[in-house]
């Protein structure tokens, strides 16, 4: 099964938090892995904020950091092309999406995936009114 994973989802592979167990249970199952190139400076952000706040130590951070690079090593990575700016795009005009939410879903629809697997109900929404098959964590 190939499944992209948006940045909202894929960051419960690192930090434990509700749906967490579900981002575990889907990456079980998928074959294949799919993300954006907007999913290592995202989840980057999210460490650091997590570190700012004083939820993770600057090692925990460091080992957070390492552990995301080495599974994005074994991802395919959507780019964001034109095509893909393309589609975000119209999901702007169609859907009430945030400019970074809409970049994923249009690297997920650009890649086809079996799964798309978000944790942001209005993403999640879209998706489905885009015709993907959506797991919501």
């Amino acid at each position: 099964m190939k499944v992209f994973l948006d940045t909202s989802a894929f960051v419960k592979r690192y930090v434990e938090e509700p749906g967490s167990d579900a981002v575990a249970a889907v990456l079980a199952e998928a074959e294949d892995l799919v993300v954006s190139s907007l999913c290592l400076p995202e989840c980057i952000s999210a460490f650091r904020r997590l570190t700012r706040d004083g939820h993770v130590s600057e090692g925990e951070y460091e080992r957070l950091k390492n552990h995301l690079l080495g599974d994005l090593d074994d991802a395919a990575v959507c780019h964001v092309v034109p095509e893909v700016l393309e589609l975000a795009v119209d999901h702007l005009e169609r859907h009430p999406l945030r400019t970074l939410d809409a970049l994923q879903l249009a690297c997920a629809r650009a890649t086809l995936p079996d799964l798309f697997v978000t944790a942001d109900r209005k993403q999640a929404e879209a998706a489905r009114m885009e015709g993907l098959a959506v797991r919501e964590v």
